[in-house]
């Protein structure tokens, strides 16, 4: 399916950036047939500035350009959005996005997780369980991974899926605190795996 310009009497439909590999929304621009042919062709994130009133490639003054991965349109054929990669800060301000916020990877609720194992690592408290692990060091926390790995292989070869189930969460659970407990997080890890494939 092909954009509409037809569909604004500028001949200029909004073109949302979406970092393609975080999925975080960038920054909207305003892009003509031309912007998008030049998108294209160069690979770099061409807009039509509406106050330039001409072309203009995100980066060519900051040299903090968008790397095309891919495009698409809407149902309505009235919104392109981009998928590309940063070269650094996105908003001419120096922010990773024009809404301020951080470009980094989050994961839903095992983000929320990570942040709930670093509070009680950072602020424990005394009815805590992870501050607790934290507080017995490494070797604790690290035996609980292999005591909770042992207990999802047993129930993996058994036939309650319920009992699976709890004990994977549990060894999820205590993985994430032993990553903290050695300066590292579920980012770090994905990094790692992505270097791998191919």
């Amino acid at each position: 399916m092909e954009p509409n310009f037809s569909k604004s009497p500028e001949g200029l439909l909004p073109a949302i950036v979406q970092d393609a590999q975080t999925k975080n929304v960038l920054m909207l621009g305003y892009m003509n047939t031309e912007a998008l042919e030049t998108t294209k062709a160069t690979k770099k994130v061409t807009f039509f500035s509406r106050s330039k009133q001409r072309l203009w490639t995100k980066g060519e003054e900051s040299g903090h350009f968008l790397d095309l991965v891919d495009w698409a349109i809407d149902c309505d054929q009235d919104t392109i959005l981009i998928q590309a990669l940063p070269n650094g800060p996105t908003c001419h301000k120096g922010t990773d996005s024009c809404w301020g916020s951080s470009n980094t990877m989050e994961y839903g609720f095992l983000s929320e997780l990570e942040t709930v194992i670093r509070s009680r690592k950072e602020n424990p408290s005394s009815d805590s369980y992870v501050a607790s692990l934290f507080e017995k060091g490494i070797n604790k926390i690290a035996q609980k991974v292999g005591e909770e790995a042992i207990e999802t292989v047993i129930e993996a070869k058994d036939n309650n899926d319920t009992l699976f189930l709890n004990e994977s969460a549990d060894l999820l659970f205590h993985y994430l605190i032993l990553l903290q407990a050695k300066g590292f997080t579920f980012n770090d890890i994905i990094e790692v795996l992505k270097n791998r494939k191919g």
